[in-house]
């Protein structure tokens, strides 16, 4: 979209009282007509909101670590923690989409192996300024991240998988985690199933009950939405969007079920569907 467009959107949700704006980190998509189309950079995107925006928390949904080298991931992650006043919390994942990262260059094997390692460089840079790592895939020698982020301690690491392995990895150390609505089936019976399992291994990994909090994706469907590419069914069933109408109670739902955090996917994603969303917000905050 144009970019102006998006800078109106994220003043759009701040001023309707929204508490996070969220980018995805992608580089291409091809869609079923054959064309290819693309995001803007999410760590440019998202320092150019901080600038414009005062309140609002700002993160990616989440940042592949296969696409900058981790250190400077996390100089970038800095940055933008700087420009933002302490504002963003940092996803992180190890992303998906085989077709972007041919076509930009990236190893596409061993992803998750990949994804620890970078892991490590990133959590110990932005946590405490410091790496000394030596791995297979990655290496860096007294790395220090100069500036450091503004918060002492580094933005809040925000887990975005909850499969087995990406969990032994991640839970010991994040904040909180993520799931996308279609991986859960967009309502709160299927996040409920999946929150029971990620405590589990939460718990399995030395954490004590919801110290890591749970934050979920639901997919929500406002006049004039066409629907999306992906993530159509769950367990053999098509997933259905939360109406507008019935948003507040499902975030009341949501809320009931544990989750601490939700990234709102309007569709379609206007200013004037961001302003309808924000008066189901404010009927959820007053009821």
């Amino acid at each position: 979209m144009p970019w102006r467009e998006m800078v109106a959107m994220a003043q759009a949700a701040e001023g309707a009282g929204f508490d996070s704006i969220w980018l995805g980190d992608h580089l291409l998509y091809d869609l079923p007509d054959g064309e290819v189309r693309g995001p803007w950079e999410v760590w440019t995107a998202l320092a150019a909101l901080a600038s414009v925006t005062e309140r609002v928390e700002l993160g990616p949904l989440v940042a592949s670590t296969s696409f900058h080298a981790p250190a400077m991931l996390a100089k970038l992650a800095a940055t933008v923690d700087a420009i933002s006043g302490g504002r963003l919390i940092l996803g992180l994942g190890a992303g998906w989409n085989e077709r972007e990262y041919t076509a930009f260059g990236f190893a596409y094997d061993k992803r998750v192996s990949r994804f620890e390692e970078a892991f490590t460089i990133i959590r110990e840079l932005v946590r405490s300024g410091r790496s000394d790592f030596r791995g297979r895939y990655y290496e860096v020698v007294d790395c220090v991240l100069d500036p450091r982020p503004v918060r002492p301690g580094g933005p809040p690491l925000m887990l975005g998988s909850v499969s087995p392995r990406m969990m032994r990895i991640g839970l010991p150390h994040v904040d909180c985690w993520n799931v996308w609505w279609s991986d859960y089936g967009n309502d709160a019976e299927g996040f409920t199933a999946v929150r029971a399992r990620v405590e589990d291994a939460a718990g399995q990994a030395g954490r004590a009950p919801g110290e890591v909090e749970a934050t979920a994706a639901v997919l929500v469907q406002l006049p004039g939405g066409t629907g999306r590419l992906m993530g159509e069914t769950y367990n053999d069933r098509a997933v259905r969007p939360v109406p507008v109408a019935g948003l507040a109670e499902h975030l009341h739902a949501m809320a009931g079920a544990g989750a601490a955090h939700l990234q709102l996917v309007l569709d379609p994603i206007t200013v004037g569907s961001i302003e309808s969303a924000g008066e189901a917000l404010r009927e959820f905050r007053g009821s």
